[in-house]
C-alpha cells in the first residue's frame, strides 16, 4: 500500500444573494446531463473530436460545466434539527477531464468537481464552498502538462463561482 499525504485548498465565497438566486444562477450557467448520457454518447461516436463536439454542443454551456448530480443534504438534515438548505452539486465535462486524465489517470478521482451551496443562518445569504482542483489533482507530479491542464480547471471553476455569486451577474 502506498499513501501520499497532501493538503487540499478550500475556497469559500459568501454572498448576500439568496440560496434560491444562487441555485438558479448555477443552473443557468451549467448544462445538465447524467454520467450515463456521457457514456452513451461515447458509444455512438467514431472519435474524440466528434465526442467533444457533441458534448460541448448539446450539454455544456459557455462555462464549460455540466451538472451531473446533486445531493440535497438539507432535505435530510432537518430530522436532526438542522434547518438550513445545503446542496452538494457535482459538475464536470469529459472534454476537460481528459486533458488531465491523459497525463495522469489518477486525476480521474477528482476531475468531477463539487460545489456546496449552503444557506447562511437566518437566510442572510449563501455560501459557496469548493476545493481548488489543483490542490487535489497535481499533488505529487513534475508534469508541466498536467499542472497546466489543472490550472485551466481551477480558472474555469473560479470564474463560474465568481459569476454566480456576483451581484448583477448570472443573468441570461
Amino acid at each position: 500500500m502506498k499513501t501520499t499525504e497532501f493538503t487540499g485548498i478550500r475556497v469559500e465565497v459568501e454572498t448576500s444573494l439568496s440560496f434560491n438566486e444562487i441555485t438558479q444562477r448555477l443552473q443557468r450557467s451549467t448544462g445538465q446531463a447524467t454520467l450515463e448520457d456521457m457514456i452513451r454518447v461515447a458509444g455512438e461516436v467514431k472519435n474524440g473530436d466528434e465526442y467533444d463536439r457533441i458534448i460541448n454542443d448539446q450539454y455544456a454551456t459557455p462555462s464549460g460545466f455540466i451538472r451531473f448530480a446533486q445531493v440535497n443534504h438539507g432535505a435530510w438534515l432537518s430530522v436532526y434539527g438542522i434547518r438550513r438548505r445545503t446542496v452538494r452539486w457535482i459538475l464536470g465535462n469529459p472534454t476537460l477531464a481528459v486533458t488531465m486524465i491523459r497525463r495522469d489517470v489518477n486525476a480521474g478521482l477528482f476531475v468531477s468537481v463539487e460545489l456546496l451551496l449552503t444557506e447562511q443562518s437566518e437566510g442572510r445569504g449563501t455560501s459557496v464552498l469548493y476545493v481548488r482542483p489543483s490542490s487535489l489533482i497535481a499533488v505529487d507530479t513534475a508534469s508541466v502538462e498536467l499542472r497546466a491542464a489543472v490550472r485551466v480547471l481551477d480558472e474555469k471553476l473560479s470564474a463560474l463561482v465568481d459569476d454566480i455569486t456576483a451581484k448583477g451577474a448570472g443573468r441570461p
